[in-house]
């Protein structure tokens, strides 16, 4: 299984990190929309590593697909073809109170957006004149001198984020790729995404052959009772973060914990995090994340994802892993098919 690990948001700290990433043998870095621009940091990581990039993910909604395929194209270029854009929706509060967007219908909006970037490479490629006419979107100009014409390394994959049911299904119909959030159980992955998945595919009569599906799993990872210990704290903390937005019920409700999530999003709004991470059990962190050794982890992530996905990327959150540990976790996952 291929392995991809975040590098440090922030650019002036992102070559020294994306070189220790490479060093541990990973297949690629990604990047998160957060404190920092998404795609600079892939451009630093660039100059200085040849594995891949990925976006994971960058916002769409609030961005023109124009603005998006260019990035793409010019960090394809700058990468010599080692780059994915993977796209995310986020959700109505941050589309709109965050960003200053405006927030509508964000299933069919990514579609779209998927649709008119393939339709700026495709005019680029020399394919097809533009002519994109959506419900969101409309690109009908391209003159000559703003076209920069085939790309050298062929345009980037477009992937897509996505957790319920219709994002899914979405993704899996017009994306070259789906990034499985990473708050998720083995049985919502099996009854609720992987079914998903499929009716998308036959929607658009599409196999799985047309959709790379990348896992992403946040990763408990320690070989001392120390070390797990802070690596549960963190993966714990994230959940309950997670657990606070109403986007994520599904998940709890899966596994029977439907009433905590209207109980953590009470306290989000007062910044009670400490009562939040409370409520969290290694239970649930064992059930949405994945806790062990290196090797445990590594046969927990191809227990659950193997039959689709051939990659994961790993989180790792409000803990700093033992580099060791990664190091082992990468070679462990590397040796599954």
């Amino acid at each position: 299984m291929r392995v991809q690990l975040q590098v440090d948001g922030a650019p002036e700290r992102a070559a020294d990190h994306a070189r220790e990433l490479a060093a541990l043998g990973v297949d690629g870095i990604f990047t998160f929309e957060g404190p920092h621009d998404v795609f600079l940091p892939l451009m630093v990581a660039a100059g200085v590593t040849d594995v891949d990039l990925m976006t994971n993910v960058a916002i769409a909604g609030p961005r023109s697909p124009l603005h998006l395929a260019h990035t793409a194209y010019d960090l394809q270029c700058y990468s010599r073809g080692r780059f994915r854009l993977g796209l995310g929706s986020q959700i109505k509060v941050h589309i709109e109170k965050r960003y200053g967007a405006q927030w509508a219908r964000p299933a069919e909006k990514m579609a779209e957006t998927v649709q008119a970037i393939k339709a700026v490479f495709a005019c680029w490629e020399g394919h097809a004149p533009l002519d994109f006419r959506g419900r969101h979107f409309t690109h009908t100009l391209m003159p000559p001198n703003f076209n920069p014409g085939p790309n050298p390394y062929g345009p980037p994959p477009v992937l897509m984020g996505a957790l319920g049911p219709i994002m899914t299904r979405t993704a899996a119909q017009v994306a070259d790729g789906l990034l499985v959030m990473p708050f998720h159980s083995a049985q919502h992955f099996q009854q609720r995404t992987a079914v998903a998945i499929d009716e998308g595919l036959h929607r658009a009569g599409r196999t799985r052959d047309d959709l790379e599906i990348i896992a992403q799993a946040m990763v408990a990872v320690g070989r001392t009772d120390e070390e797990l210990a802070a690596a549960i704290n963190g993966v714990a903390t994230l959940i309950a973060f997670y657990g606070s937005t109403p986007a994520y019920v599904p998940v709890l409700e899966t596994e029977g914990w439907g009433e905590l999530q209207p109980r953590l999003n009470v306290m989000s709004k007062v910044g009670d995090y400490p009562a939040m991470r409370a409520l969290i059990t290694d239970d649930m962190v064992r059930t949405i994340g994945v806790v062990g050794t290196p090797e445990e982890c590594a046969a927990e992530i191809g227990r659950r994802f193997g039959a689709y996905a051939s990659e994961v990327c790993c989180y790792f959150p409000a803990y700093k892993p033992n580099p060791e540990n990664l190091a082992d976790l990468v070679t462990a996952l590397h040796r599954i098919p």
